[in-house]
């Protein structure tokens, strides 16, 4: 498996991921509000400063997206880190974590934030492993109810 820089052409395989993890948890996707980026993910993502990666499998299949978002010159958001079920516990979630919080320091980020459901327990646990405390000055998007910071 390796990760990669999506396209716009991935479209369709970082929505399947998307959809398929947020239905096993028995959440529900956002075209128009907070998943509208994936619209134009190298607009919203390489074109501002971050970047959306994606996990291929030896198939060639999306089986994991992670995304750095920039809010500002200091600040950085993760986003859409997702993983399918078949991948989990293999260290992969770890790998792009350390892959999305390297990057970030590389970029001269300060600040990492998120926003993540508490239905997400798995992907909580290894977001407070690596130092993210929880962030009560971020706004939550629909789905989430959780915000956390980590200092870089």
């Amino acid at each position: 498996m390796q990760l990669r820089p999506a396209t716009n052409q991935d479209g369709d395989g970082i929505r399947h991921v998307l959809l398929t993890v947020l239905r096993e948890y028995g959440l529900e996707a956002d075209h128009v509000g907070v998943d509208a980026d994936l619209d134009d993910v190298t607009g919203n993502y390489s074109a501002r400063g971050g970047f959306f990666d994606v996990l291929i499998d030896d198939d060639g299949r999306i089986v994991g997206t992670v995304g750095l978002f920039v809010v500002d010159g200091e600040v950085c958001e993760l986003r859409k880190m997702y993983l399918l079920r078949q991948h989990r516990g293999q260290g992969w979630g770890r790998r792009m974590l350390e892959h999305v919080l390297c990057e970030a320091r590389l970029r001269g980020f300060r600040r990492m934030v998120l926003e993540t459901s508490s239905k997400l327990v798995e992907a909580i646990r290894l977001y407070e492993r690596y130092g993210f405390r929880p962030n009560p000055e971020m706004h939550n998007c629909c789905r989430c109810d959780r915000a956390y910071a980590l200092e870089l």
